[in-house]
């Protein structure tokens, strides 16, 4: 089963030109990780909604937060277990933040 671990962390902590900790790197590279992506700060998101059929773009993340979607990872896992280890040699890198661990929906991952 694949499962998207979403890495949640604070605006004074990203960094996004710095290397990878190796740590980290070395759990990325396994082959069950199938894609991973670090994104840039919460302030470079524009959020888009439809409302009474009108598109409305907001500079900025969907919700105010103290933390923010910061990268996702694409792992492959027996079960949420299998998922949630990995996950949590993630988070031992890490001083900081959260991982939220989602099935993806059979049939729904595009571009793998």
């Amino acid at each position: 089963m694949q499962y998207a671990l979403l890495i949640y962390g604070s605006p004074d902590r990203l960094d996004g030109a710095r290397p990878l900790d190796p740590t980290v790197a070395t759990v990325l590279a396994r082959p069950s990780v199938s894609g991973w992506a670090r994104l840039h700060a919460a302030a470079s998101a524009t959020t888009v909604r439809v409302e009474e059929g009108r598109t409305l773009l907001t500079d900025g993340p969907f919700i105010d937060s103290k933390e923010f979607l910061a990268g996702v990872v694409l792992v492959e896992a027996d079960d949420l277990d299998g998922a949630l280890e990995i996950a949590h040699q993630l988070q031992e890198t890490r001083t900081r933040g959260a991982i939220e661990v989602r099935p993806i929906l059979q049939g729904c991952l595009g571009g793998a």
